[in-house]
């Protein structure tokens, strides 16, 4: 292979990391922040893989940063203040600026999922917002809990992945 400049890189260069929330055991779909690794400052680009059975994150809400997900392939579970809606590949989720639209992504199926997940970088004094997890509010400086997001009737869907339901 030939000599590349630093912001060429190949996703599978990059390390891939999977988070864990604080007062959680629970593994998060595993992320390679291909973006940052290529030198990018003010917008993030991730791929995110999703085993059968995970999630992208807990159900949360920017209050100042444009987000997207877009389907590379499989099929998933968008989580959208409380309602679920079955997305596949070549399928985008936008969420905006200020909205308050919670979301999350979930694998409920038998194969695994790849997202390109991106948005903006976090920015001083961003805040976030997690309506089914309140301890968050304790795990976070109060300076980044968003507690004035807009109403939004939340759906009855928990967040979880199936199979988290039937332990």
């Amino acid at each position: 292979m030939s000599n590349r400049p630093s912001c060429i890189r190949s996703t599978n260069e990059v390390p891939e990391h999977t988070h864990v929330y604080p007062q959680s055991t629970e593994p998060m779909g595993p992320v390679r922040r291909v973006g940052k690794e290529a030198g990018l400052e003010r917008i993030g680009i991730n791929i995110q893989r999703l085993p059968p059975g995970t999630r992208s994150s807990w159900p949360h809400a920017e209050e100042n940063e444009d987000e997207f997900v877009y389907v590379v392939s499989g099929v998933v579970d968008a989580w959208m203040d409380g309602h679920v809606y079955s997305m596949s590949s070549g399928d985008l989720a936008a969420f905006p600026v200020g909205t308050g639209i919670s979301h999350c992504f979930i694998n409920n199926s038998e194969q695994e999922v790849v997202l390109l997940v991106g948005g903006e970088a976090p920015k001083p004094g961003s805040r976030i917002y997690y309506p089914l997890n309140s301890s968050r509010r304790q795990d976070m400086p109060e300076q980044y809990w968003w507690s004035d997001v807009p109403h939004r009737e939340l759906g009855g869907h928990d967040g979880l992945p199936d199979a988290q339901r039937t332990k």
